[in-house]
């Protein structure tokens, strides 16, 4: 027993959880580290060198560690616990994002969140087309709510705003492929061994758009030979918008946890999502992301939405290899 009747499984049960939320190029840019005294598990990020160009000021890397907090708060909750967060929680460590406590008995009702939880293993990005097929209006109104008790907002425009939204992202998706360096951390993210924990296996790329709708990320900026046949994606996709008020890291790492709500509700209602984030990555573009109808905001991911086929696991690091020593009792790992 570690804590305050915290076991060795079930740290490894709040770990597991963590890690399975999405980061950029799955480069899983966080460690985790348990302090009993507190009953508290901190939140660190790692510096991604491959990210240099596409990502220099890490909010990327924030986004994808507030996903994971997401998840270590829903796991939490499954142990019966209220997690109390506390972003950027020590300004002289920078590389501590987040710290999330184990308090007392969880609050109320909590069976959406555990719906939620469920969904973290089924939750994929998918690269590949989707139906042309409506999204029902309660659904989206729940998507548009779980961004919003996250403290962001979730818009849903209209095709002709989409329309825009896809080609700006499309000029980005140029630019990314005619950069070297930009275009040799594409390639990079790519795990072409298919033996590593980190990266993006060559099944889970997904096609090109043959009709030039949907502008998804070409990773090896010129795809080798099995990969290069377009295929139809929709002809009408839906596309949503995640922003907050602010920009600093702490509203990075709220619009994180935001992603991460968005994505594990539409995973509840069987609907795939992939990420747009090409043109946040150039900040002219990112500025023209803005729809100046909807008032001041920072964009801070586009969302495609729609109903199709699962995307391919991504793999995941061990936790043994996140969670920092003396986490587990004893050292004893065990299987996930």
């Amino acid at each position: 027993m570690l804590s305050s009747g915290l076991d060795a499984v079930d740290l490894e049960r709040l770990v597991s959880a963590a890690v399975a939320a999405p980061s950029m190029h799955n480069t899983q840019p966080w460690r985790y580290r348990f302090r009993p005294e507190s009953t508290t598990i901190e939140v660190r990020a790692v510096p991604q060198d491959a990210l240099r160009v596409t990502d220099p000021n890490g909010r990327g890397l924030h986004l994808s560690v507030g996903a994971a907090v997401f998840n270590l708060r829903l796991a939490v909750r499954q142990l019966g616990r209220e997690p109390v967060v506390r972003l950027l929680p020590r300004p002289a460590e920078p590389d501590v994002l987040a710290a999330v406590r184990l308090a007392g008995p969880c609050k109320g009702s909590d069976r959406e969140r555990s719906e939620l939880y469920d969904a973290i293993p089924r939750r994929h990005s998918s690269r590949l087309p989707f139906l042309d097929r409506p999204i029902p209006a309660p659904v989206l109104s729940e998507l548009l709510e779980a961004a919003r008790a996250e403290g962001a907002t979730l818009e849903l425009p209209a095709q002709a705003e989409i329309h825009r939204l896809l080609a700006v992202t499309a000029e980005a998706e140029r630019r990314n492929t005619a950069e070297p360096r930009r275009r040799l951390e594409s390639r990079q993210a790519i795990d072409t061994a298919g033996e590593g924990s980190r990266g993006i296996p060559p099944a889970a790329l997904g096609p090109q758009d043959a009709e030039g709708h949907v502008p998804v990320r070409d990773f090896s900026a010129i795809r080798p030979t099995e990969h290069t046949t377009p295929v139809p994606f929709e002809a009408h996709p839906r596309v949503a918008v995640l922003s907050t008020k602010n920009d600093r890291p702490a509203d990075w790492l709220r619009a994180g946890q935001a992603l991460e709500a968005v994505l594990l509700t539409a995973t509840v209602h069987d609907l795939r999502a992939s990420l747009l984030h090409q043109a946040l990555e150039w900040p002219d573009l990112r500025w023209s992301l803005r729809d100046p109808a909807e008032g001041p905001g920072h964009v801070q991911m586009l969302v495609r939405l729609g109903y199709g086929p699962q995307g391919a696991v991504t793999p995941r690091t061990p936790v043994a290899d996140v969670l920092d020593d003396g986490g587990l009792d004893g050292g004893q790992r065990h299987p996930r």
